[in-house]
């Protein structure tokens, strides 16, 4: 008989992970004790060399749902006496690497007991035990015990001190434990009566609200919700006036899968994803075309997600409709967490459905999308963060990388591990930056985390690079940013060596001073060259281009035709005034205001100009998305392009296609088109790993042509392709 001290490493706080080790060491016979740390979970056992690896095994075997092992580590250590085996005081150190489990759906046993008349839990709102219910929004530090949570603000009763306190319950040591008696409580404030109502009154006050037409700010796990009735287009045209949302796409929660398949033609791997325990929006293909004009406007895709929480449940099943569950923020703001913030709002609802467990950390809905049965991440947060990625190699210093400017995230390296925070948004806004900040803060509190090297942007403007450069005495890195893109899939995927990178988004400064998006690249984790792009075109009136599709067409037809492109019969030429097409023919002459870009996505913008799709955008990617409509999947021709030394030229492409009368034609073909350019730009490098990133390869054709054409691509499915994964390749680089 040996004493081994065994730490384990991976998700295992917060999941339940101590009462199952305890069952475990009591099903061996075995004496000892097991602790949370702040490295993981420490187990002090004493066993023969033969009982020990039937204990291990039985550890990686059987693991409660929410768990996961990332390392073991076992070493023998001097004789200790043990006459039974106790879960004791979680030990705290310095160095925090233990990993925190993000917040999950409410459970199948929970969800029975929420429902059952003779459960004392009976329609509480906030039923949860240890495999399932929130985590990350309500932590402020590791390790994760209730006293480091707001929910140390509710003190248990008896009955459920009983339960907390039981290694064989189910909510042994479920930190968010509650009930009627002790846990939080929930409130309907309504504006218009000035009245407020408590308990299950306030649910069904809030139903009545809903089916009478009225919007709702419902606070839930990591921010507050606007809902209304998604069968009530009054409704759906009231919020869309007070949000100033014209027609972005608003994400719908449906009360299970059977009504899911109501609004949208579900496959198995989408079924999989909608009742996964993350439980994010889901981006569909709509079969409720009408239904759709008012919830996804111009488009045939619908973001549908199932309840998370016992509150989201109990309104649904009671409702039995579906809602509009959009989060509540204005334009570039972060979503609201607490009732102070939610004021910028008041304008926009008409009662608060509310509770009183504080929201440490905001974390938004995570939006994926199944493409050929490959995950497509396109907003990582609720259910996905902060889990960690496993890096292919240690780093070499602790690093704090600060992502991009739009869909903004950020991470923390250490050791092995690359900790995201969940998705921040775009910091266009002070308050968007003060959130932002607090993220970093966050992390930094919770992992009790020192950066030694700060990875940032090139882009010396984006608000994260100023955050970067705020810190005092830490050694900066930049990366650039097309580069990150690439390095974050070769991380996710642990790809070493040199890989061949095609990087297509919206923009992103080179390192020539030029705004690239249209980029290849052979990267390794030293650095990158740049082997080929889109030739330059001038994006009128810079940032203005962004929003006018029409500016960046014009430029295109200037490149092709001079100043005779005024005289063209062609919709982009049409959206203009005579005065406005001088005017902006010598900006584009002159190079007044007119950056050069190499950007993919804003091809798109400007071929939705040139067939008359699209002139001005209400938000980011409506293009592509309206594009994605028209293509035609039996149309196989292609448009002509040049490359030499290089540089991709597209100006045959646009003359081709403003002689196309067919707008699905033309659309079709340019998608060909792009795929052609990869085929032939990669043959010449055919012997490396292809991979893809950037926010042009969220477009769901683009995505099956290219996995189509290359079914060993290497694509990101833990990170969003878009921005929102930068952080991960900053983290990697030159280590």
């Amino acid at each position: 008989m040996q004493t081994y001290k065994i730490l384990i490493k991976g998700t295992v706080q917060g999941v339940g992970f101590r009462p199952f080790v305890y069952q475990t060491a009591q099903k061996f016979g075995l004496f000892g004790e097991v602790l949370n740390s702040s490295l993981g979970v420490e187990i002090v056992l004493n066993a023969a060399k033969e009982e020990l690896g039937l204990f291990l095994n039985e550890l990686k075997t059987n693991l409660p749902p929410l768990a996961k092992i990332d390392l073991i580590e076992v070493k023998e250590i001097e004789f200790r006496e043990f006459n039974s085996f106790k879960i004791v005081q979680t030990k705290e150190s310095e160095l925090k690497t233990a990993l925190l489990p993000p917040d999950i759906s409410i459970c199948k046993e929970c969800e029975k007991e929420l429902f059952d008349k003779n459960n004392r839990r009976y329609l509480y709102p906030f039923i949860t035990c240890t495999n399932c219910g929130v985590r990350y929004s309500i932590i402020e530090k590791l390790p994760y015990d209730r006293v480091n949570t707001s929910m140390r603000f509710f003190k248990m009763c008896k009955k459920c001190e009983a339960e907390y306190n039981n290694p064989l319950d189910r909510r042994y040591h479920a930190q968010p434990i509650g009930c009627w008696e002790c846990g939080p409580t929930i409130e309907l404030r309504i504006k218009s009566e000035e009245l407020r109502v408590e308990g299950v009154d306030a649910v069904d006050g809030a139903i009545r609200l809903l089916r009478e037409g009225a919007i709702l700010a419902l606070k839930g796990v990591g921010g507050y919700h606007l809902v209304c009735d998604a069968t009530n287009f009054e409704a759906i045209a009231k919020l869309r006036e007070r949000k100033k949302r014209p027609t972005k796409p608003f994400a719908v929660m449906v009360k299970d899968i059977e009504m899911a398949k109501e609004f949208a033609n579900i496959s198995k791997k989408e079924e999989e994803l909608l009742t996964s325990k993350e439980r994010p929006i889901v981006i569909l293909n709509s079969s409720l075309l009408t239904h759709n004009s008012a919830i996804a406007p111009n488009i045939s895709k619908i973001g549908l997600f199932l309840p998370y929480t016992p509150l989201h449940l109990l309104i649904l099943k009671k409702l039995n409709r579906p809602i509009v569950a959009t989060s509540a923020n204005l334009s570039d703001e972060p979503i609201c967490t607490d009732i102070k913030s939610l004021q910028k709002l008041k304008n926009v609802y008409d009662a608060i459905l509310e509770h009183n467990r504080k929201i440490v950390n905001g974390c938004d809905d995570s939006v994926v999308m199944a493409v050929k049965d490959r995950v497509l991440m396109m907003r990582r947060a609720r259910g996905y963060t902060p889990v960690s990625i496993k890096l292919p190699f240690k780093l070499k210093q602790n690093t704090l990388a600060v992502g991009a400017n739009q869909k903004s995230t950020v991470a923390i390296g250490f050791g092995n591990n690359a900790i995201l925070s969940p998705h921040i948004g775009d910091l266009d806004s002070i308050g968007s930056v003060e959130y932002y900040k607090k993220n970093i803060e966050t992390l930094f509190r919770i992992y009790g985390f020192k950066p030694e090297v700060i990875a940032h942007d090139l882009h010396p403007n984006y608000e994260s690079t100023k955050v970067a450069k705020s810190f005092s005495s830490v050694k900066l890195k930049p990366v650039q940013h097309h580069f990150a893109h690439i390095l974050g899939v070769m991380a996710e995927h642990k790809l070493n060596g040199k890989v061949f990178g095609v990087a297509f988004d919206g923009t992103g400064l080179g390192s020539d001073g030029n705004l690239w998006g249209g980029e290849f690249l052979i990267c390794d984790y030293k650095g990158f060259e740049r082997v080929a792009h889109f030739e330059y075109f001038k994006l009128l009136g810079g940032e203005k281009a962004i929003k006018e599709p029409r500016r960046v067409a014009l430029s295109l037809l200037f490149e092709c035709f001079g100043k005779e492109a005024i005289n063209l019969n062609v919709p982009t030429i049409k959206a203009f005034s005579q005065t406005e097409l001088n005017a902006l023919y010598i900006a584009w002459q002159k190079g007044l205001n007119a950056p050069f870009s190499s950007s993919a996505g804003r091809l798109f913008d400007a071929v939705a100009s040139l067939i008359g799709v699209n002139q001005i955008v209400s938000y980011e990617g409506e293009s592509g998305l309206m594009l994605e409509e028209l293509y035609d999947k039996g149309e196989k021709g292609t448009y002509s392009f040049e490359f030499k030394n290089g540089i991709i030229n597209i100006r045959p492409l646009v003359l081709e296609i403003i002689k196309e009368d067919n707008k699905s034609k033309a659309v079709s073909k340019f998608f060909n088109t792009l795929i052609e350019i990869i085929v032939t730009i990669y043959k010449k490098h055919s012997n490396l790993p292809l991979v893809a990133s950037g926010g042009v390869f969220q477009n769901r054709v683009l995505l099956e042509l290219l996995i189509e054409r290359f079914p060993n691509i290497y694509l990101p499915s833990q990170i969003p392709p878009n921005d929102g994964g930068i952080a991960l390749g900053q983290t990697i680089f030159g280590n």
